[in-house]
């Protein structure tokens, strides 16, 4: 996926200064570094570092919006804090002045007792829980939709998988106490427009998801502190769901007892209403709803695309696979372009949210060979083997393909 991965270097590289924000002090620098090509047009990203952050590719500066760099993916099932991608809708963002001691969540609306809570609050107060999630953007891998869309043009980097550690919102929820007629319930951060027109970024659950346990108010991130970029000093879980949901740097809860209708929700962030969230290239849904789960998805992470490799050896491949929440049963590898498939062996089970490795051992002819990995979960859904479309470019999970040569 990437032609060209060179790492910055060193004392060589130049300091760029972008709009003078901050990063828990820091000036929000970004240190230039090579470049690398995506496969679609107009795909070339450059490698930029941030602080908290390895060199990433780098989608845009304001807000900033930080790709991982694919092989990362190999390095293991976790994906490290300074790696993790990077999703921002507002200018001002991250905001400026963070205090951790400072920070308050306000819990107020349909509840019995409106709550102020600190850091320290959710420390001390509840019992803490943890749970392995995936976080991937609704637009991972919009560049590779053909015809091609408007929005962020992300290869397949805008994804990662934390332990993430926290309290669950149903707790919170429960010691503010809510009232009869509750809905939904609304999540705002810290980050906002820069001028009045412009909607703030706000999101919503339905009350029974937002008390089913699972979804969490975070504050650590595989064993530290969440990243600035990642929402510094909480942020919202929602496993299973996509990124949209998963608001950082969480300052209010509102409790409300109607169906939201801000911009983020009623207008954008919207799926065709059909089984495949999908309409014919081109076309238009006759009506849409707000994204949700993950579908399924597998890669291969240890070969890249026009790879050449040893003919007639044994040849380890591997890679990940994840879904919405039910748990992958099955991956399966075809080395002719889909006509035979044969079983992988899956790795560690981190839950049913995380990602799943598996691996196997292929032995190539001579010539060229397109690999292809499909996944099953345990409710049997699995992937289509053609892409599917529509007009924003979200929830692609075509079966993918590694073309490489046998020598």
């Amino acid at each position: 996926m990437i032609n060209r991965r060179q790492i910055l270097r060193g004392a060589g590289s130049t300091a760029l200064l972008l709009g003078g924000g901050y990063l828990a002090g820091w000036p929000l620098r970004a240190l230039a570094a090579d470049t690398a090509t995506l496969p679609f047009d107009n795909g070339e990203r450059p490698f930029v570092q941030y602080p908290q952050k390895r060199p990433l590719l780098r989608l845009t500066t304001r807000p900033p919006q930080l790709e991982t760099p694919f092989s990362v993916f190999d390095e293991g099932v976790i994906t490290p804090n300074d790696a993790f991608f990077v999703r921002y809708h507002l200018t001002l963002a991250p905001p400026e002045g963070l205090d951790p001691d400072a920070h308050r969540i306000a819990v107020r609306g349909k509840v019995s007792t409106p709550l102020s809570l600190s850091l320290k609050d959710l420390k001390t107060g509840f019992e803490p829980v943890e749970i392995v999630a995936v976080n991937q953007c609704s637009g991972n891998s919009r560049g590779l939709f053909n015809p091609r869309v408007a929005g962020g043009q992300l290869g397949n980097g805008a994804m990662g998988n934390a332990r993430w550690k926290g309290v669950p919102l149903k707790a919170i929820l429960e010691k503010a106490g809510i009232q009869e007629g509750a809905k939904q319930v609304t999540f705002d951060g810290l980050d906002g427009p820069a001028v009045d027109k412009t909607p703030d970024f706000v999101k919503a659950l339905e009350i029974d998801h937002a008390l089913d346990g699972e979804v969490m108010i975070a504050y650590e991130m595989n064993g530290a502190d969440l990243p600035v970029l990642n929402g510094y000093p909480v942020r919202l879980i929602v496993p299973g769901y996509y990124g949209t949901y998963w608001v950082k740097h969480l300052s209010d809860i509102n409790v409300i007892d109607t169906v939201f209708d801000g911009f983020w929700m009623k207008t954008a962030y919207r799926i065709p209403d059909n089984a495949c969230a999908c309409v014919p290239p081109g076309g238009k849904p006759a009506k849409t709803v707000p994204i949700g789960r993950f579908d399924v998805r597998s890669f291969i992470t240890n070969l890249a695309d026009g790879a050449t490799l040893k003919a007639g050896t044994d040849l380890p491949v591997r890679g990940i696979a994840f879904d919405g929440g039910y748990g992958i049963t099955e991956v399966t590898l075809s080395t002719d372009g889909g006509r035979n498939w044969s079983g992988t062996t899956l790795g560690e089970d981190l839950g049913k949210y995380s990602f799943r490795p598996w691996q196997t051992v292929v032995r190539l002819e001579p010539g060229a060979h397109d690999l292809k990995v499909r996944a099953v979960n345990w409710i049997g859904q699995s992937q289509p083997t053609e892409p599917l479309w529509n007009p924003p470019g979200y929830m692609r999970n075509v079966v993918e393909t590694v073309r490489v040569t046998a020598a």
